[in-house]
């Protein structure tokens, strides 16, 4: 659908300044999680190697003779670095995104554009199609089964209260939610 803003239409912009955070980041990680297929696997596989691990634990305290303290090393973990990996990969990408400043988001009708002290990106909004919301951020992320590519606006960037609702009403507008 195209939409004629005219001369005298006023375009809707709202401006986020943030320096990423993990807690953003994570929250962000964690979301993109429940969207993507390789997601939906990730989540359940904490559950599976606990399982395994509590087996192994089983198979410890009645003597068995088949337990194998290798095995349940591994399961514990895997169980721990499987539900730890969203906190980790968000440190990661936090130390990286220290290194460009201050981000500066700008949204509009037409789409997001991040500008840092080194770098400047933009997307239309068909290159992010959905969007999530969480506590603490609004997600963009690509329409393919594992959201590839994704954008993290973090509330804290925006100038008040009012802001999160503007952001939310252009998103809706231009965004699937999921």
């Amino acid at each position: 659908m195209v939409m004629d803003m005219g001369r005298g239409a006023v375009q809707e912009v709202v401006e986020l300044r943030y320096r990423p955070e993990v807690a953003d980041l994570t929250s962000a990680l964690r979301a993109r999680l429940r969207v993507s297929r390789v997601g939906r696997v990730h989540r359940w596989m904490p559950y599976v190697t606990g399982f395994f691990a509590l087996v192994e634990i089983v198979s410890l305290a009645r003597g068995d003779k088949h337990f194998s303290p290798g095995v349940l090393v591994s399961m514990v973990v895997a169980t721990a670095a499987l539900a730890l990996s969203p906190w980790l990969q968000a440190r990661a990408f936090q130390r990286l995104a220290e290194q460009r400043g201050v981000f500066r988001a700008t949204v509009t009708e037409s789409g997001v554009s991040v500008a840092t002290d080194h770098t400047t990106a933009s997307a239309a909004w068909a290159a992010q199609p959905r969007y999530r919301e969480t506590a603490r951020v609004f997600v963009l992320f690509s329409a393919d089964k594992n959201a590839t590519t994704f954008t993290t606006l973090p509330k804290s960037g925006l100038s008040g209260p009012a802001d999160v609702d503007r952001l939310r009403a252009i998103l809706d507008r231009h965004l699937s939610r999921v």
